[in-house]
């Protein structure tokens, strides 16, 4: 078996590992253009004209369009040196330079955009941003006037021109269907009629175009035309062509069982956390889990799944399913009867200043029911803050960025500053044990427990919410209630604004929390924790997995 052949076989006997891989289908794609290129993916056939024939071909194509008028004469290209060269061809193929099978290459421009009468005419205008199509482009955002283009250092481009981007979109390529002007990031191609156009069309995707520039990315005209080329036979380059959508297709329907596959994985996952989240009674939870549990390693193979894992022991944790009730836990009514009492004191002591009062909870504000011995009550309710103060003396500040949002604890990398750096934004006060909230957006899981003394003196940016936990309130169950879908959906509720949205102190505070007794809630902070921690396992699994199947769809593309 000859090298064509080995490569052709290997390639159809693995597109299994390509598909469990991760990146595999991606990566498929790609080597089957390399091999397509390097005269591995279909049979020569020693019937067919050579290339160094067809060079000579395009050579008097040039001639005659130059000496018609049609084109200018083209500039000569770099000599193709052995040693330069990527790869050996198979016999009956030629190295040779882009520029010496594209006969023309125009330019474009953009006609000003101070003139409306430049503007929304019939001639479609192509960009960057045209060229998502896969192959074909025959519609564009823009449109321009016949004024636009007389008026513009933009062309009218023919219909079958091959249009590449040479800035900012490097590597896309299309070809248009419909006469086109184009701007000053595109290029538009004709290439030899001795050249098959789609196999002209296919090698282009196979360059890896790194382009020259540091804010936007870029490809001379003499660059782009001095690429090699490896030119077949002209009748094997149409069954190349006719091999890679063959198995471009083969990919595509990979492409599509997998993401059917995914899909349906995450469907039913959904479903059966829905199932433990409606589940009434007992036996019902212990029935819906049971499901989960018989298809676990079928289930978490992705990490969408693990992802909504994770979402769902925070939402049964705080629902009260995760772990059982004990009838000798002292009951939340209490626990409030112990807080109001501290509150008085504080407030007697001067620690804290006197709550306003807030409106008693209705069913309407509450988002489900709650076990027996739990009590909803309002954020308000179940901490306080210890107010404001201008900085006046050296003092660690933490920002909203000081955060390590994955572990929910303040970074090392706090700043210290003194008071003449203070920002106008450092004035909450906090102290150890104290849970901090992000209150914009962006930082809308930037939780975290102060959980150490600093010294000097910790102060924290007014975009925090600051909740200092009442005796009988454990600071880690409010940190997993805050990161609960029920409580990110009442916030994204409640927020305001459109630059930058949040959700002010106001409806923070008046956000329902559900109190468990004390015992109960340290037992639910201890299953989230360990079910977490199987999480991060698992993906940690994935990961392993994904690597192995990389590492051995690597192996079997090198053999290639």
């Amino acid at each position: 078996m000859n090298e064509q052949d080995r490569s052709r076989a290997l390639l159809e006997q693995h597109f299994d590992i390509a598909f469990a891989a991760q990146e595999g289908i991606k990566k498929l794609r790609e080597l089957i253009l390399t091999l397509a290129m390097q005269g591995k993916l279909v049979p020569q056939d020693p019937n067919d004209q050579p290339a160094s024939e067809l060079l000579k071909e395009i050579e008097a194509e040039k001639r005659r369009l130059v000496k018609a008028g049609k084109i200018r004469e083209p500039k000569p290209l770099p000599e193709i040196k052995a040693e330069d060269v990527p790869c050996e061809l198979p016999n009956g193929w030629s190295w040779t330079r882009l520029g010496d099978v594209v006969v023309s290459i125009i330019g474009g421009g953009t006609p000003s955009k101070n003139n409306p009468s430049y503007w929304g005419g019939d001639i479609p205008w192509a960009s960057v941003k045209d060229l998502n199509v896969d192959i074909y482009l025959e519609k564009t955002i823009d449109s321009i006037t016949n004024e636009g283009l007389e008026n513009s250092s933009t062309n009218l481009i023919p219909s079958g021109s091959i249009i590449v981007c040479t800035r900012m979109g490097l590597g896309k390529i299309c070809i248009n269907t419909v006469d086109i002007a184009i701007n000053q990031d595109l290029k538009a191609l004709t290439v030899s009629s001795n050249v098959d156009k789609m196999f002209f069309f296919k090698k282009y995707q196979n360059y890896d175009i790194k382009g020259q520039g540091v804010t936007v990315k870029g490809i001379r005209q003499d660059e782009l035309l001095s690429l090699f080329f490896p030119l077949p036979p002209l009748a094997e380059q149409k069954r190349i062509v006719a091999r890679i959508d063959q198995l471009m297709a083969h990919c595509d329907e990979l492409e599509k069982l997998r993401v059917e596959r995914e899909a349906k994985r995450l469907t039913v996952h959904i479903s059966a956390l829905n199932r433990l989240f409606e589940a009434k009674g007992s036996d019902n939870f212990t029935d819906a889990w049971q499901f989960i549990n018989r298809h676990f390693v079928e289930l978490y193979s992705i990490k969408a799944n693990v992802t909504e894992l994770r979402k769902a022991i925070l939402q049964l944790g705080v629902m009260g399913k995760l772990v059982p009730q004990d009838p000798s836990d002292q009951p939340a009514r209490e626990l409030l009867k112990e807080i109001e009492a501290e509150k008085l004191r504080l407030v007697k002591e001067g620690k804290i200043r006197e709550p306003k009062p807030l409106p008693e909870i209705t069913s309407e504000d509450v988002p489900y029911d709650l076990p027996k011995e739990w009590i909803w009550a309002r954020i308000r309710n179940i901490g306080h803050d210890w107010g404001q103060k201008i900085p006046d003396r050296l003092f660690t500040y933490i920002d909203v960025g000081s955060i390590n949002n994955s572990k929910g604890i303040i970074s090392e990398d706090v700043q210290l500053l003194g008071e003449d750096e203070a920002p106008s934004r450092a004035r909450k006060i906090v102290q150890q044990n104290t849970v901090i909230y992000a209150t914009v957006r962006p930082y809308l899981l930037n939780i975290a427990i102060i959980g150490k003394e600093y010294g000097p003196e910790p102060i924290a940016s007014t975009a925090f919410a600051i909740i200092h936990p009442f005796a009988g309130i454990y600071n880690r169950f409010i940190y997993h209630y805050l990161r609960s879908p029920v409580f990110i959906s009442y916030v994204e509720s409640a927020m305001k604004g459109v630059a930058y949205p949040a959700i002010n102190d106001g409806d923070f505070f008046r956000a329902p929390f559900p109190i468990p007794p004390l015992a109960e809630q340290y037992r639910i902070v201890a299953k989230i924790d360990k079910l977490m921690a199987l999480c991060e396992h698992l993906e940690r699994q994935i990961d392993a997995t994904a690597n192995k199947q990389s590492v051995l769809l690597n192996a079997v593309m090198s053999r290639m």
